[in-house]
């Protein structure tokens, strides 16, 4: 059962992975402004916000195994017509069609925690780790190499690599009976997912002070690395040269698979030594001062020696603050929410992905280069002020009772 799972995510990520490096550029020349551009990730967040509670709850119906086929398939057409697309409007539709059946890798956590007993699971699920590693090293690379043959030429390996990923589940992913499940149910990592309209369900945890503030911390780290993530390819352009030419889609490539690569070091086994000697509430102020540290970097330099520095400042925050985060949050929770607060923590991320992409978009089309960075450096300082503007509410509120 594992192999094909790990396929599915590698393939997944690896599609993901080719594609964002050269998104932006790729709408760009199709006469896309820079604002505009970065709306192509805007509304595949949207989509995915609205569709994905759907499929999972799908899914429990009539199984794993149907919705996933169709999610791929959806990803594939989005692919397909991406790379087929001579045209901005074409470009949007692939994003949507991609966004609207996303659900590839919370469906495969699913599968896994459906078919795991509770105390594999952990070993179970680092075979997903494993694999967003290695597809955000390679993905890049990739990405990089073949953007010399065109633009479109990434997309339609992705889209071989999506049609490759669809074999695998039909042909080796057990079927699996429908296991319908309550929401307070155990769904491991990847958590159920919050429909959009779920307000009262998403207020009753920012009412607990300690979880409300690691909430508020994850916001803030998905908008500082996703405003970096979405618009670095317009900024690049603009801002590096290499040998005496602007920055193309392959430097980009090549810079993400070098931070993708440092993920790997970290995600290899560095992340827990990490943990055992310092703990994770120090690994988080860290993250959020060596990401902040890094866009302020970014912001003030044009050479590409001090870009490889940004590059690694970013990649070592990125690299602790998630898995940190994700579990600090996880341990604040009650065994029974376990889904829900992580599904809630993916929602927080789809937000910033709504959010963060249209803002950083404008500013660098109207010439702000600095301010977008900048932007990133602020909302990794609120994030580290987060951490304590919970545990002060947590005391003020111990110390009225």
């Amino acid at each position: 059962m594992l192999l094909p799972i790990f396929l599915i995510v590698l393939v997944d990520i690896l599609a993901f992975t080719l594609v964002i490096p050269l998104l932006a550029i790729y709408a760009e020349n199709l006469g896309a402004t820079p604002f505009v551009a970065t709306l192509l990730v805007s509304v595949f967040a949207v989509c995915q916000l609205v569709s994905g509670p759907l499929i999972g709850r799908i899914s429990d119906r009539v199984g794993r195994k149907p919705m996933l086929i169709i999610s791929q398939v959806g990803t594939l057409l989005g692919l397909l017509v991406m790379g087929s697309a001579n045209s901005l409007w074409l470009l949007f539709v692939g994003r949507m069609l991609d966004g609207a059946t996303a659900g590839n890798l919370s469906l495969a956590q699913a599968y896994i925690a459906d078919n795991t007993k509770p105390e594999h699971r952990a070993r179970s699920f680092a075979i997903i780790g494993i694999a967003f590693g290695l597809g955000f090293f390679l993905g890049p690379s990739m990405a990089g190499y073949l953007s010399q043959y065109g633009l479109h030429v990434p997309f339609h390996v992705a889209a071989g690599l999506s049609l490759l990923s669809i074999v695998c589940t039909v042909v080796l992913l057990p079927n699996q009976a429908p296991v319908a499940r309550p929401s307070s149910a155990d769904t491991g990592p990847g958590g159920e997912r919050l429909a959009l309209t779920d307000w009262a369900t998403y207020a009753q945890y920012f009412e607990r002070p300690v979880l409300a503030g690691l909430l508020l911390q994850f916001l803030l780290f998905g908008f500082a690395f996703t405003t970096f993530t979405s618009g670095f390819a317009l900024f690049a352009e603009r801002t590096f040269r290499w040998r005496d030419q602007p920055f193309t889609p392959r430097e980009i490539g090549y810079l993400f698979a070098y931070a993708g690569f440092l993920g790997i070091i970290l995600q290899g086994g560095l992340i827990g030594r990490l943990v055992k000697r310092f703990g994770e509430p120090t690994l988080v102020t860290a993250g959020f001062v060596s990401m902040g540290a890094g866009f302020i970097l970014l912001g003030i330099t044009d050479q590409v020696p001090m870009l490889i520095v940004v590059a690694t400042l970013v990649a070592f925050g990125h690299g602790v603050l998630r898995p940190t985060l994700t579990s600090l949050i996880s341990q604040s929770a009650d065994p029974s929410e376990q889904g829900v607060v992580l599904g809630l923590g993916q929602s927080l991320t789809s937000l910033s992905l709504v959010l963060a992409p249209p803002l950083g978009g404008w500013l660098i089309g109207m010439g702000h280069l600095s301010t977008w960075a900048y932007v990133a450096a602020v909302a990794s300082a609120l994030g580290w002020i987060a951490k304590g503007w919970g545990s002060s509410r947590a005391m003020v509120l111990r110390s009225a009772e």
